[in-house]
């Protein structure tokens, strides 16, 4: 005999037992209070379970236990005992009808999806193959987190929707400036090259994210490394995915330093030049179209800096480059 118990209502429930049938509408209590209506009755040899049709969302879902609506505990799937409901044949069929192109769309779109996903791990293969160096130990990342925490059922964590790579390190050691410096490849993450203890995670413990780069870790980029295994097959397997997209990948080529008789090109524009610390100037203008410029002298993009008490987007750079600046801007 199967039996399913109800942890806190002290009630255990035969799942041999078949509790309603075809065309009967139940309902969810608790949390979304949907009502569905019974799609078909499975008896797998050892218990009952049901498929159901949503009848908000018009889709299949399925459950193993449903309760007279008379002991009503928590969240579940009920049925009512007493004034059992049920929709006529013509109706279940339209909602049938229904629920089984829902149902046939979404493997379709599964199946293309990781028709497509295979097409990127091919072309991600080739690409990781030509940029992890042979002595990286680590990777360094960037991810985009959206927060899932659910204050009712006190949840509390977050799911991935990008990942990008921004480099590669020979060590595994946890080092803030290694992060700070890789984040500036990535104009989404260029704020956290700041120096500010207040995007420094530690969480080296139990259940923790270890060393991270971020305002959360809930929400928005966060910059982490994370190790390499030792077989290179293994790591490029692993973020064979995320390199198929070219856009994913920041990584900074090493650049030999070559001797030219070039003069360097200039640009006129409203750009203002202004000392923002001791060791730094910063300049702020619309820089969108000299962004690869302001990069190849050492410049650092930061969205978040401080002008004249407002917040406004910028590029840091070290004093030292202040006649570099100077020979690549034209002030109007």
């Amino acid at each position: 005999m199967s039996k399913s118990f109800l942890v806190g209502a002290n009630v255990s429930y035969n799942a041999n037992i078949q509790v309603v049938i075809k065309g009967q509408v139940i309902q969810m209590e608790g949390y979304y209070y949907d009502r569905y209506v019974v799609y078909e009755v499975v008896n797998d040899g050892n218990s009952f379970y049901y498929k159901l049709i949503n009848l908000r969302t018009g889709k299949f879902d399925n459950c193993d236990l449903i309760r007279p609506l008379s002991q009503k505990f928590g969240i579940g799937y009920y049925f009512d005992e007493v004034n059992p409901q049920f929709i006529d044949d013509f109706e279940f069929a339209i909602l049938s009808s229904k629920a089984e192109q829902i149902e046939r769309d979404e493997k379709e779109t599964a199946q293309k999806q990781e028709e497509r996903n295979e097409q990127l791990k091919t072309i991600g293969r080739e690409r990781l193959q030509t940029i992890i160096p042979a002595d990286a130990k680590a990777i360094i990342v960037a991810e985009q987190h959206r927060d899932e925490s659910d204050s009712m059922t006190d949840y509390f964590g977050y799911g991935t929707e990008r990942t990008v790579i921004l480099g590669f390190s020979t060590h595994t050691k946890d080092l803030f400036s290694e992060l700070r410096k890789h984040a500036a490849n990535f104009e989404e993450t260029a704020y956290l090259a700041e120096e500010n203890e207040k995007y420094e995670h530690r969480e080296k413990y139990s259940g923790g994210d270890g060393y991270y780069l971020g305002q959360t870790k809930y929400s928005g980029w966060t910059v982490r490394k994370e190790r390499l295994y030792c077989g290179n097959v293994r790591n490029i397997e692993r973020y064979a995915l995320i390199a198929g997209d070219e856009a994913n990948i920041c990584v900074k080529a090493k650049v030999q330093a070559t001797k030219t008789e070039t003069t360097p090109e200039t640009v006129t524009g409203d750009f203002i030049i202004v000392d923002y610390s001791d060791k730094a100037l910063a300049v702020f203008g619309d820089t969108k179209a000299i962004k690869d410029q302001l990069k190849a002298i050492g410049g650092r993009f930061n969205p978040n800096l401080t002008h004249e008490g407002e917040k406004k987007a910028g590029w840091v750079f070290s004093k030292s480059k202040e006649q570099e600046i100077r020979n690549l801007l034209i002030i109007k």
